[in-house]
């Protein structure tokens, strides 16, 4: 066995946009417009989801990938778990990879849960005396024996994701690759999921983790890599490469009032968003105005979503116009204000994130704005720091003592 799990050296991943001038919502419009210029050749942008990286990882570690929307984390981990082909560059495995990329990687719809433990076991390389010898674990820890017989396509999300989860992790691959799956399952099972991983890393095997919760990683990883539009930015230790997330936040804020150089569809975007009040109280209502453009061709209405963060980028609240009954149409300006009552944050700064959405996504601003809370306490006494600790928000409560 080699020094090192994974041992990568100029790994490169470019793809080919198609470059378009010519905006088509309806397919009968694309082809006409095909017959009228059937010579007119398709040009295409080269975008390099991962650019150049060199790094190693020895054995035991649990790695966490950190990085912002786009930075390339879910392309680099398909690299490493051997999903896509890289442009560039080698990688060096020093052992078998098991991956939980998507809900029920490597599962098939149609096969039972039973069934698909052994195709996923098959496809992973065991042989079906060692799967065999596992499943009991596999059933037990994902919860799903009564529903073991039974089609996967019939199964909720949350068992699906238990029992992909299962079988990647008590299956005897060397490597264990995940990319924020765990999600989808309840806090019990989260809970346990971590545990498992830290099992799984302090038995000998490498856990590579990609997360959008910097919280999880800090929790379960041991070292992390940091990742910067396409290019490694940082290797090291899990709290250095959260420092450099932190850092990057004001130029990147900068970088997305540039409404071309946002995600999204751009057949509408935002023009404004903006807190009414930049500095508040942990008990202050907090407002959020925005304004919108208009799109005369787009079809149907649209809603709108807000997400406010937390200086590591963990999602504190999310708040979806469609859960108030608040559509908005695309044929005129829109000049819209969120009120959120009743969200105590604790101190510190977070920033605002905006989406307009149809069927996919039309804008998407991160850090359109900031919002500072003062580090004052709302409750009526005075208590050590580590009264507060835990948690994202605070709440507000009072204890009844009866007898």
């Amino acid at each position: 066995m080699s020094d090192n799990a994974i041992s990568v050296r100029h790994l490169s991943k470019t793809y080919r946009i198609a470059r378009s001038s010519e905006r088509h919502n309806r397919i009968t419009d694309a082809v006409l417009n095909r017959l009228r210029h059937p010579m007119r050749r398709t040009r295409y942008d080269e975008f390099p989801a991962v650019d150049d990286m060199s790094f190693d990882i020895p054995w035991g570690e649990a790695v966490g990938i950190i990085g912002r929307n786009g930075a390339g984390k879910s392309t680099l981990l398909k690299l490493l778990t051997r999903i896509t082909a890289p442009t560039a560059g080698v990688i060096d495995l020093g052992g078998r990879v098991g991956s939980l990329l998507e809900i029920g990687t490597g599962f098939h719809p149609e096969l039972t849960g039973r069934e698909n433990i052994f195709l996923n076991g098959s496809l992973l390389g065991m042989t079906r005396r060692e799967i065999a010898r596992r499943f009991d674990e596999i059933v037990e820890f994902s919860g799903v024996g009564k529903f073991l017989d039974t089609q996967v396509k019939r199964y909720s999300s949350g068992m699906y994701v238990r029992l992909a989860f299962a079988v990647a992790a008590h299956l005897e691959t060397e490597i264990l690759a995940i990319d924020e799956v765990l999600a989808v399952g309840d806090a019990e099972f989260q809970a346990k999921s971590l545990a498992k991983m830290r099992d799984v890393a302090h038995s000998g095997r490498t856990v590579l983790y990609v997360s959008h919760q910097p919280q999880t990683v800090t929790s379960l990883c041991s070292s992390a890599l940091f990742l910067e539009r396409g290019s490694l930015s940082y290797v090291g230790g899990v709290d250095a490469a959260l420092a450099r997330y932190r850092d990057t936040f004001e130029r990147f804020q900068v970088e997305q009032s540039d409404a071309a150089r946002r995600p999204g569809s751009g057949q509408l975007r935002f023009t404004r968003v903006t807190m009414t009040e930049e500095v508040v109280e942990p008990t202050d209502d907090k407002t959020i105005e925005f304004e919108i453009g208009a799109n005369s061709e787009l079809a149907g209405k649209y809603f709108v979503s807000c997400h406010i963060n937390d200086v590591n980028g963990n999602v504190v609240v999310q708040c979806d116009s469609r859960l108030s009954g608040a559509w908005f149409e695309p044929g005129v300006p829109q000049h819209g204000r969120l009120l959120i009552r009743a969200l105590w944050l604790k101190p510190g700064r977070y920033s605002i994130d905006m989406f307009i959405c149809q069927a996919g996504i039309l804008d998407r601003w991160e850090a359109a704005d900031t919002i500072d809370v003062l580090p004052s306490s709302p409750y009526p006494e005075i208590a050590a720091d580590d009264a507060i600790a835990a948690g994202m928000v605070l709440a507000d409560f009072n204890y009844e003592v009866q007898g």
